[in-house]
């Protein structure tokens, strides 16, 4: 008997544990941003110019990545989340617009093919 009721006791708090594990992991729609945005990073040089524009960007994308995961240790609640993932969906983007515009100023287009 008395096995069965500290049996049932982990068992309870094995199934709360796991329900506030889920709870805790929402993601918001920030996060699903920054997730599409992330998909978007430029993964070998524009034109194929190595230059420090292409070092740049690939550093400040690294670098971005850091802080985020630095940023939401710290969170505290949802609100912080919201604006670490949000800080790092802008982040993105605009390491991504520098850098396609620092290229095409010296002649080389950055273009996207959509098939749909």
């Amino acid at each position: 008997m008395f096995k069965a009721i500290i049996f049932s006791a982990l068992t309870l708090s094995a199934a709360t544990g796991a329900v506030s594990a889920i709870n805790s992991r929402i993601v918001t729609d920030e996060e699903r941003m920054a997730r599409q945005e992330e998909r978007q990073i430029i993964v070998s040089p524009i034109g194929g110019v190595e230059n420090r524009f292409w070092f740049n960007y690939r550093a400040n994308v690294n670098e971005a990545r850091k802080e985020l995961a630095s940023d939401l240790r710290g969170a505290s609640d949802t609100e912080d989340v919201r604006e670490v993932w949000d800080e790092f969906r802008h982040e993105l983007s605009h390491e991504r617009t520098h850098y396609v515009r620092e290229m095409a100023e010296r002649g080389y287009r950055y273009g996207t093919v959509t098939v749909g």
